[in-house]
């Protein structure tokens, strides 16, 4: 038990002098840390933790952080014994964080067996988890998706692009340039979008430059299924240096197959975005494009038929530092009767990593799909979307995966991406400047000597 630091030590005397020691005394108020500042999703976390307050009479500080700033605060905060009770996260600091004392981990393991284990996604959890539980609690997340024109597939009778065969059996049926591109890669080597388009194709053929022990050579035969395919889609695309612009505009003007993006094209698909308006007919708020549009999160190579889908994760970290009651409190009523509230901040990007609850399986996945998205305008994913896309997009999570991850190498290989070492080789291979065997001896020289 962890007593409130608003405790004086008379108060603390008097308490432990009554001998109810161990009866849980919970602080009045809470601090809490979040990465979403912008003012509308401050708004949205505050009338949370004002109706959490109204619940439960304990009152919640919240404190907007910028993430480019958060490690060196939690740090800092850490070493001066003034962390806040709760963190809103992202992945990469949820198990080096654990490992260095500022979270409690038994705390989130608490606060998820309390929830429910099997109503967490599996890929969400197994990315939190450490020996005998959990660093943080999963909130939300998004995978990265293959989009695709699902009336053109069901046309041809082409099978959805969850598989290299298939992406590349539809590249066969319906790449018929410049009226329609099989496909749009990403190969403009300084853009993270090609980084984060990479580790989406490797990781689907189950290759990853770490391991346990940190690097770890590339599987000559696997990575190469990896190159191979990689320069087949990018044949399929128009020339010149591709990234999320070019994706995004060909596919809404009706001129590409498949792409990959994030699901914050979501309801720009449907015409709700003024600034990113669908071309494919004369109306920018037309639904059209939408309702022809298919998705794919989990995505396999001929290596690794069991797949593997690319996402990116937050969390609910409960400091060392903690009133763990009154943390424990607003956790669990962030991912329960406030759930709805919390993902309200941004539907179309916070997909739900609790489904629902141990009477109701789906009631989150649910209730989610009708949250409204959009900017100009605004309609729930639901009226936008078929169920079973629907169901696809949630799903993506318990598949969910990302280097280094699973092996407590997230940090090194987040600097293998940055380097921008893989882009620039998978391209020079994709040039012709060397063949597929001698591009593989590369990427392992360069990535050995990253630390």
């Amino acid at each position: 038990m962890k007593l409130s630091k608003s405790f004086g030590p008379l108060a603390l005397a008097t308490v432990l002098g009554l001998g109810v020691s161990a009866v849980a005394v919970q602080a009045q108020s809470i601090r809490f840390w979040t990465t979403e500042e912008q003012p509308e999703r401050l708004a949205k976390q505050q009338e949370m933790a004002d109706a959490f307050r109204e619940e439960t009479g304990i009152a919640v500080e919240v404190i907007p952080v910028t993430e480019t700033d958060l490690g060196t605060r939690a740090t800092a905060a850490f070493a001066a014994g003034d962390l806040p009770d709760v963190i809103y996260h992202t992945l990469q600091y949820a198990l080096p964080w654990a490992e260095a004392g500022i979270l409690d981990t038994d705390a989130a393991t608490e606060a998820i067996e309390d929830l429910g284990e099997d109503t967490f996604a599996s890929g969400a959890l197994g990315m939190a988890a450490t020996d005998g539980g959990y660093a943080s609690v999963p909130v939300d997340g998004w995978t990265q998706m293959i989009i695709y024109r699902k009336d053109l597939f069901d046309e041809a009778g082409l099978e959805a692009p969850d598989s290299y065969a298939d992406v590349l059996a539809a590249i066969e049926a319906l790449h018929n340039p410049p009226e329609m591109f099989g496909f749009v890669s990403a190969t403009k080597v300084d853009e993270n979008f090609m980084s984060q388009v990479l580790e989406h194709v490797f990781l689907a053929n189950g290759v990853s430059p770490v391991g346990p022990d940190g690097f770890s050579p590339l599987d000559e035969a696997a990575t190469t299924e990896v190159l191979e395919f990689y320069k087949a889609i990018t044949e399929a695309s128009p020339p010149g240096e591709l990234f999320w612009q070019q994706s995004r505009e060909l596919y809404f003007a009706g001129k590409a197959a498949m792409i990959i993006w994030s699901p914050f094209i979501l309801d720009e698909l449907a015409g709700l975005r003024d600034s990113a308006p669908p071309t494919i007919n004369d109306d920018p708020t037309s639904a059209e494009l939408a309702s022809m549009t298919g998705v794919v999160t989990k995505f396999s190579g001929p290596s690794n038929p069991d797949g593997a889908a690319w996402g990116d994760l937050r969390y609910f970290g409960i400091t060392s530092d903690a009133d763990i009651d009154s943390a424990l409190d607003f956790v669990k009523y962030s991912m329960d009767e406030g759930y709805m509230q919390t993902l309200s901040i941004a539907p179309e990007g916070k997909f739900p990593v609790r489904r629902g609850t141990a009477d109701a399986p789906g009631k989150f996945s649910e209730e989610w799909a009708k949250l409204p998205v959009g900017v100009d305008r605004k309609a729930p994913l639901s009226d936008l979307y078929d169920p079973a896309m629907i169901d696809e997009i949630v799903a993506g999570l318990d598949t969910a995966q990302r280097w280094g991850v699973t092996d407590g190498q997230l940090a090194l290989a987040s600097k293998m991406i940055n380097s921008q070492v893989i882009n620039r080789l998978v391209r020079e291979y994709m040039d012709g400047e060397r063949d597929a065997a001698a591009t593989v001896a590369a990427m392992n020289d360069e990535l050995s000597k990253i630390e």
